[in-house]
């Protein structure tokens, strides 16, 4: 038996009806004949939850001593051995008392959940362990009692039960919830409209937060790039100067103003490494950015407004927060800049805000003291002050004559800037430039390219070495810097990979996701092939590139071994970035190779279950078969005999003998058929509006007449079903009822409707089932209890149930009330009517008349 379900009815604020809540569930449930039992409810005396007890079997609580009071516990043991369908466990965050066997009651509800037991409990958000320091503040009361939030996370439906303020407080008022002598006390503090109005939005972001995990798993799953506006995204770009806490502070109250707003802070640079980011600001705000509660994230790209807007739109982000540009004005020549870019280029879906701080319009400075390495402006830059620097220092130097040391002291100066500016070969170049003018116009003879005096050609010598030396020693720390920044991210990346191999994480598209993200490619793909001549196929792939079909169509290959390989599409990236696509390439290679080891694990599952079926069918055709071969044999040799004188009496029993031994073998190796259609996938089912008070009846051909009730009305909505399959699994079903039934009992076979569902319940009077066994009998050739090996093949349950499965239905045993076994088939109603041929209806009437019941059905549809 499989884990039960968790279903919590998640409430703001005590009294707004988290128990009544869950009652009224339960008796839906009980109504529709679901074992249900109350293993514990606290009515706090509240005489409109106690009425709701009524009709519910209770299973008695544990009396127990704490602190000299007698207290009453849910009895765990009691629980499990009674084994019910559901049980009603009220106050998950409930501490047990002094000699219990867990502390706490969400631990209990552990245990019956792994009995296979469904549990529906409640529980308060002001219990939640990681909101206990808000709910204080917004209270002053703090909660003794907690949940951790992964229990609560990981139940299989959280429901919430709203509730306003004001209708909560006047319930409190009218009494409903506290006694009259605590209910002004109880208004005045925790029941303050302010306090209830905080704390149902706590409770409504952190069922947003659940819901919006759903919904990206599903924008995940399907490919779904446009952005969808289901909750404000806040994505800040940053560019490591100071500006950046800035933009992230007003990120951060930009997303609390929205629905459950979610900050994302991303820093995008270039695949060369080339960047005037500070690494301790970067570290600075990464740090700030997750004391507010938002996530950091680091991208390469070369086109910055590109990269932003694509990690924006990945995301399903709502706005982005840009600060003001740091150019003055005349700069703006070179470009617009990235905040007029993104604002040009975001379209209808992205809100773009552009923030002023106080560094815009003043200018980047140099970069030198950050140690940051050189950029392409920087360069620019060094390259006119190492060839137009020299000329407009000699034209201003050309008014004065300070002498020749001090001319080139002044040249070397413009050096030494266009060496720290531009680097080696600005620097090299300025000193050339200056030589040459020292020589021509401040060394005897003036204004000629010789020079007179030794000592000049040492100074100038001296000049261009110095020169040269410095603009060596700057290109080298910038070089170096360069280099640290590379290794770092590098280390991050790998520091990734190690992690995802600790973790065991399995995604293959997860993983290309990841490449394609840190190196701003538009797709990747793991592709192989099984031999040197064999054709490459695709293992996975992520992005919106162009399909690639050979590793030589990428634009980089990174081979994995000889028939493997990591294919990029989008730009050509720098050979110091193949290191650690290797490292990708790799841990793709890995991950494909657990996921295949997994797949072929859960095939060798899938073919020891095969090989017990096919051993079970064996058994079961030498002995079940048998049986009524035998009987036909038998019958018809004694009719063929000439020594023997038969009267009609006995040749028509006879004959009798042999026609049921011909239907015990139809039906027999129509089930055997029908799991095996079953275990190999071959039922498609013909999907259509079915109205169930035409196939039903059908379905009872096979069972002795008056031994069923059928209660199907007219006015049920159709259902979405394959006539024929929904004919021969009620056929099993509505069989199996008889058989069980004790003589003179009458199988009730009724449908109902339940919202967007349609019921049908099969309820027999026989011995019924114990709970551990219910789904045993499920499994094909399992018999029931002393059930005789003529009796069947035991497939009829296991036909129906995979029948019900293959139509988008699902089929239950639940114990009937008074005694007996419930057998629910639940299917979808169809969204509408369709029109049905003639033909369709016809082929129908003609198997339920000239075949032998459902077989017949089933065949003839199967042959149209």
């Amino acid at each position: 038996m499989g884990r039960g379900k968790l279903r919590i009815h998640l409430g703001a604020a005590p009294g707004v009806g988290k128990t009544y809540a869950m009652l009224a569930e339960a008796h839906r449930r009980t109504e529709r004949g679901t074992d249900c039992v109350v293993a514990f409810v606290e009515t706090h005396g509240r005489t409109r939850t106690e009425a709701l007890l009524t009709g519910l079997e209770r299973v008695p609580y544990r009396r127990l001593e704490r602190d000299g009071v007698t207290v009453a516990e849910m009895d765990l043991d009691a629980v499990l051995a009674r084994r019910p369908r559901v049980a009603l466990v009220d106050e998950l965050a409930h501490t047990n008392a002094p000699g219990s066997r867990n502390a706490k009651r969400w631990q209990d509800v552990e245990e019956l959940l792994a009995a296979g037991i469904d549990v529906l409990s409640t529980v308060g958000i002001q219990h939640l362990e990681s909101l206990g320091d808000t709910v204080e503040s917004i209270t002053g009361v703090r909660e003794p009692e907690t949940v951790p939030d992964e229990v609560v996370r990981r139940a299989d439906q959280v429901e919430l039960v709203d509730m306003t303020p004001e209708a909560l407080r006047r319930r409190m008022a009218h009494g409903n919830i506290h006694q009259p002598d605590q209910v002004d006390a109880a208004l005045s503090s925790y029941f303050r409209p302010g306090n209830l109005a905080a704390l149902r939005e706590l409770a409504l972001l952190w069922v947003a937060d659940r819901v919006d995990a759903h919904l990206q798993r599903y924008r995940s799953e399907h490919a779904v790039s446009a952005i969808w506006g289901s909750r404000e995204r806040i994505v800040v770009g940053l560019t490591g100067g100071p500006e950046g806490r800035t933009l992230i502070r007003r990120a951060a109250r930009l997303a609390e103003k929205g629905a459950g707003g979610q900050l994302l802070a991303v820093y995008i640079s270039r695949s060369d490494g080339l960047t005037s980011a500070s690494p301790g600001e970067l570290a600075a705000q990464r740090t700030l950015v997750e004391d507010l509660g938002g996530s950091f994230h680091h991208v390469v790209g070369d086109d910055i407004p590109a990269a932003l807007l694509d990690f924006a739109r990945g995301a399903n982000a709502t706005q982005i927060v840009l600060g003001s540009s740091r150019r003055r004005t005349w700069q703006y020549v070179f470009g617009p800049g990235v905040g007029a870019t993104v604002a040009r280029d975001c379209g209808p879906d992205l809100d773009v805000h552009i923030v002023t701080h106080e560094e815009a319009a003043t200018g980047r400075g140099l970069p030198v003291a950050r140690g940051a390495p050189l950029g392409r402006l920087r360069l620019a830059w060094g390259w006119a002050a190492g060839t137009a620097g020299p000329v407009v220092l000699a034209a201003l130097l050309s008014a004065v004559d300070p002498g020749l040391a001090l001319d080139m002291l002044m040249f070397l100066a413009v050096t030494v800037a266009a060496a720290l500016l531009g680097g080696l070969w600005p620097a090299l170049a300025s000193a050339a430039v200056g030589s040459l003018l020292l020589n021509f116009l401040y060394t005897p003879p003036l204004h000629t390219w010789s020079v007179s005096d030794p000592r000049n050609i040492v100074a100038i010598v001296v000049f261009v070495a110095v020169g040269a030396s410095v603009a060596s020693v700057v290109d080298l720390a910038a070089r170096r810097t360069q280099q640290a920044a590379r290794l770092r991210a590098e280390s991050e990346i790998l520091s990734f990979l190690a992690g995802n191999v600790l973790r065991g994480e399995t995604g293959l598209e997860n993983l290309l996701e990841r490449v394609r993200e840190t190196f701003g490619m538009e797709s990747a793909a793991l592709l192989e092939r099984a031999g040197d001549v064999e054709p490459w196929t695709c293992a996975g792939r992520v992005g919106r590139g162009r399909p690639v079909k050979r590793p030589e169509d990428a634009d980089v290959e990174v081979p994995v071994g000889d028939h493997m390989a990591l294919a990029l599409t989008g730009r050509v990236p720098p050979a110091e970035d193949r290191r650690v696509l290797a490292a990708f390439a790799a841990q793709a290679a890995v991950v494909l190779d657990r996921r295949r080891l997994r797949e072929q694990a859960d095939q060798a599952l899938a073919l020891a279950e095969g090989n017990r079926i096919r051993t079970a069918l064996l058994a079961a055709v030498s002995h079940d078969l048998r049986t009524p071969l035998a009987g036909i044999k038998a019958a018809v040799s004694s009719l063929r005999s000439e020594d023997v004188e038969w009267s009609d009496e006995d040749r028509a029993e006879l004959l009798e003998g042999i026609e049921d031994g011909a239907d015990r073998l139809n039906h027999l190796v129509g089930n055997l058929l029908d799991m095996s259609r079953l275990h190999t996938g071959t039922v498609t089912p013909l999907m259509r509006g079915t109205d169930l008070d035409e196939v039903v009846p059908r379905a009872l051909g096979g069972v002795p007449q008056d031994s069923v009730v059928l209660d199907v009305p007219e006015t049920l909505p159709m259902v979405d079903a394959d006539p024929g399959l929904l004919e021969r699994a009620m056929a099993n079903v509505v069989e199996n009822a008889v058989k069980y039934s004790p003589p003179g009992e009458k199988v009730l076979v009724a449908a109902s409707a339940l919202a967007d569902r349609v019921e049908v319940r099969v309820v027999d009077r026989g011995p019924g089932v114990p709970d551990e066994a219910k789904e045993r009998i499920f499994a094909p050739f399992q018999r029931h209890g002393d059930a005789p090996r003529g009796a069947g093949v035991g497939l009829g349950l296991a036909v129906a149930r995979g029948f019900a499965e293959a139509m988008g239905g699902t089929l239950n045993a639940d114990d009937t009330p008074g005694g007996g076994l419930t057998m629910t088939l639940t299917l979808h109603a169809a969204d509408a009517r369709p029109e049905d041929g003639p033909d369709d209806r016809g082929r129908g009437r003609v198997a339920a008349e000239n075949g032998s019941g459902p077989v017949a059905a089933e065949n003839e549809r199967r042959a149209s």
